[in-house]
């Protein structure tokens, strides 16, 4: 309890100074989903494969999500529906959060107090490259001219993991703890089915706007009392980003529709004007199933040339849960893609050709898996890396791995910031 208030009590030393901004701040993250991966990065928790029971976050269990529901509602005389539209006629100012329904300094509070019997979470330092370790774990990134963007994910059956841990009733605050500490401007979430009762209206009181596309045949659904399909989410903040169009995308092996999707996003920075397109998805999971990720890879790939062509060939941020080590047929599909995209956590290597050692740590009743299934792609004709959030050591994360009471997917979120690079001159 005293460590998690010491974490609270740093992190809202934030500096309320603000400058013109010219990055992009992603995260993707964390398996919940939010496949926690960017921020961008988590997994949200899949009900039919978890051991717990499925706790709904109404029903006054939760203060975080009844105060929410009650701003929706005394707004929503006045405000907006929540649909996919541009808000270039806003008058926020550029680059500045302004939640219309609660502030994320509050809401973290929450959290915080929620989690108070709960060990302290996992602490991770942000890497520049070519700078090494800053302090940059904040809820607001205001005075940093980039973009921060976060990739998560959700989880499934695990050994050593107690399932009060997997409670969704105390497990969500965990979820909404890693967002609201990073505060990213683009959110990527992989299975995600508490789309609708959670995410979507919390995340809008904050000031983000997103897209939801669920898989076709959700193992989800053939758990009784079901929350609905899970599937993969992408959030952006409003006050920084207009919406160009986004679309859902099936991803296809040999002309054949899977159950893998994409959501893939086109967005406008506010502050430069320029474009960049964004898409998160969740590959096939197990071995055996190398092929059938390569041809989803693939599909993904051609999808994204055809989006992104014009107008002016748009930058590609391209994150999630690929199930697939850096060996795989799929992960050099990607590396040498036309589109020239690089991935971003390389960047913590000493040579910057190497992935991270693992981004998922988990015990199954198959055994132990440490490895690496994560990543964020980004186009590096277009794109500088500004700095990425590190991995966890053995000694934070644990015996009995991931998840837990510290943390809640069985993959690290992904926190990147990226900033524009300058335009050559015509």
């Amino acid at each position: 309890s005293c460590g998690r208030q010491n974490q609270l009590t740093s992190s809202l030393s934030v500096s309320t100074q603000t400058e013109p901004h010219n990055f992009l701040g992603l995260g993707i993250g964390l398996k919940c989903s939010v496949k926690y991966n960017v921020i961008v990065v988590t997994h949200l928790p899949t009900p039919s494969l978890c051991l717990s029971p499925v706790c709904s976050m109404g029903s006054g269990a939760s203060r975080l999500y009844s105060s929410l529901a009650q701003t929706l509602v005394s707004t929503s005389t006045t405000t907006t529906p929540l649909t996919l539209v541009s808000t270039s006629t806003t008058t926020t100012p550029l680059g500045c959060h302004s939640p219309p329904g609660g502030h994320p300094l509050e809401l973290l509070r929450e959290c915080e107090e929620a989690l108070r019997d709960r060990p302290p979470r996992l602490l991770r330092a942000f890497i520049c490259p070519g700078e090494g370790e800053v302090d940059r774990e904040e809820p607001f990134f205001s005075k940093h001219s980039h973009e921060r963007f976060i990739s998560f994910r959700a989880i499934k059956c695990f050994v050593n993991c107690p399932l009060e841990a997997l409670n969704w009733a105390e497990r969500k605050y965990l979820i909404l703890e890693e967002i609201l500490t990073y505060r990213p401007h683009i959110l990527c979430l992989q299975e995600v089915d508490h789309y609708y009762d959670t995410f979507q209206p919390i995340l809008a009181s904050l000031g983000y706007r997103g897209n939801f596309c669920p898989k076709p045949w959700s193992p989800c659904l053939d758990v009784e009392g079901n929350n609905g399909p899970d599937g993969c989410a992408l959030f952006y903040d409003e006050a920084r980003l207009d919406l160009v169009d986004s679309v859902n995308v099936r991803l296809c092996a040999l002309f054949t529709p899977t159950n893998q999707v994409a959501v893939v996003t086109t967005l406008r920075c506010r502050v430069t004007g320029r474009r960049l397109c964004v898409a998160v998805t969740h590959l096939k999971a197990r071995s055996g199933w190398e092929c059938l990720r390569s041809a989803q890879g693939s599909d993904l790939l051609r999808n994204l040339a055809t989006l992104t062509q014009s107008p002016g060939d748009t930058p590609l941020l391209v994150c999630g849960d690929f199930n697939a080590v850096p060996s795989e047929d799929v992960y050099q599909r990607f590396a040498s893609s036309p589109l020239i995209l690089d991935s971003a956590y390389k960047q913590l290597s000493r040579d910057g050709l190497s992935e991270p050692a693992y981004t998922t740590w988990k015990i199954r009743p198959t055994g132990e898996c440490c490895t690496t299934l994560d990543y964020i792609w980004y186009s590096r004709e277009a794109f500088s890396v500004d700095a990425v959030l590190d991995m966890p050591t053995e000694e934070q994360i644990g015996p009995n791995r991931l998840p837990s009471y510290s943390y809640p997917s069985d993959h690290l979120s992904l926190v990147c910031d990226f900033s524009f690079k300058k335009q050559q001159e015509e």
